[in-house]
């Protein structure tokens, strides 16, 4: 079984493929030269790869392929503010599947969360989140006020949770009908004796959740790494054995339950690996210490990694995969210990995606 994966970059997408082994790999594109590409999903039961795009000329929309990347066709429907509206469609920042046939999830900068029923040919602004009593309150980070994740929970059908820059992270338990900020726990980025901020101004950059234990849930925020063990109701501090607390990506091991990575950065100012030393940690016991793996990672480096441009794969042994802001993009396939690169020097990286052919 080969491995594509796809390449967001802030100048077009390009694509890796694999032989069955994953030891030889060949470079395509760029696709959908010029445009930023943010946002990479595939949704297996259609067998589509969707694409988000943007650019400051000619605005965000979505497109699609379902030959893994050698034809693209753009979708008439992508997500739009209603006629009137003061916000505008700047990013297209996470996609996911929803629960039933043909259904999927979207969320964009201006922060907001829709929904299609038809495959991505129409799209419904979700009122819900739309309407949230703290909506007037909410703030932007340096990325934008941007809806980044999306998680349908893996065995509740009603359940989703949302992250925005720099709000937190919101739970539905109706389908998306009605939103709670689930942010106890985690600090405010900037704090603020108003009580409007009491419950929001939490700037998560990525979170994920445990398929097989759903209540674990686990975020890099801006200020720290942080796991609630009950479905985001509580959250705590998990930073044993990190060089820093500031980073944005963070994957979920396919296989094995507690087992996660994430790629520490040199603080909000600086965003690059601490003191030029790569290095992505990984836990095997759900944050209770993490391990610093970087063999083949080539020091020194100064660069980062975006909250997007890291990945897995669904192989047996999986592939875990980042993408660097100076266009270098990393594989290893023993859960970190021994990493190589991947041909192409690359524009910024945005986003990743792997896929098995």
């Amino acid at each position: 079984m080969s491995t594509t994966l796809f390449v967001g970059t802030e100048k077009g997408l390009f694509a890796l493929d694999s032989d069955d082994r994953r030891e030889s790999w060949s470079l395509r594109g760029p696709m959908h030269k010029g445009w930023q590409v943010y946002s990479l999903r595939h949704v297996a039961r259609d067998r589509t790869f969707w694409a988000g795009l943007s650019s400051r000329v000619y605005g965000a929309h979505l497109e699609r392929s379902r030959d893994y990347g050698d034809n693209w066709e753009p979708v008439a429907g992508s997500p739009a503010f209603p006629e009137g509206s003061p916000r505008k469609l700047q990013q297209i920042w996470s996609l996911a599947p929803g629960q039933a046939e043909g259904s999927l999830l979207c969320g964009v900068a201006q922060a907001a969360l829709f929904a299609s029923g038809d495959g991505g040919q129409s799209w419904e602004l979700n009122r819900g989140l739309d309407t949230h009593p703290t909506r007037e309150d909410w703030n932007p980070g340096a990325g934008g006020l941007c809806l980044h994740t999306i998680v349908p929970d893996a065995r509740d059908p009603n359940r989703i949770y949302i992250g925005i820059s720099a709000v937190g992270i919101f739970r539905s338990d109706d389908g998306g009908a009605s939103w709670a900020i689930k942010n106890r726990g985690v600090q405010a980025t900037i704090p603020d004796e108003d009580p409007k901020y009491t419950e929001i101004n939490r700037c998560v950059h990525k979170f994920v959740q445990d398929p097989t234990e759903p209540a674990r849930l686990y975020q890099q925020n801006h200020i720290g790494v942080f796991r609630s063990t009950d479905g985001g109701d509580n959250w705590e501090r998990i930073e044993n054995g990190l060089p820093t607390h500031f980073g944005f990506p963070m994957v979920m091991h396919p296989r094995k339950p507690r087992t996660l990575f994430i790629v520490p950065q040199e603080s909000d100012q600086f965003r690059m690996f601490p003191d030029g030393q790569p290095g992505v940690y990984r836990t095997d016991d759900g944050g209770d210490r993490w391990t610093r793996t970087h063999n083949g990672l080539g020091e020194p480096s100064f660069s980062g990694v975006l909250r997007n441009s890291m990945a897995v794969d669904g192989h047996d042994q999986p592939g875990v995969y980042i993408g660097t802001t100076g266009g270098e993009v990393y594989a290893s396939y023993d859960e970190g210990e021994n990493w190589r690169r991947l041909p192409g020097l690359l524009p910024r990286i945005e986003a990743l995606a792997a896929i098995e052919r």
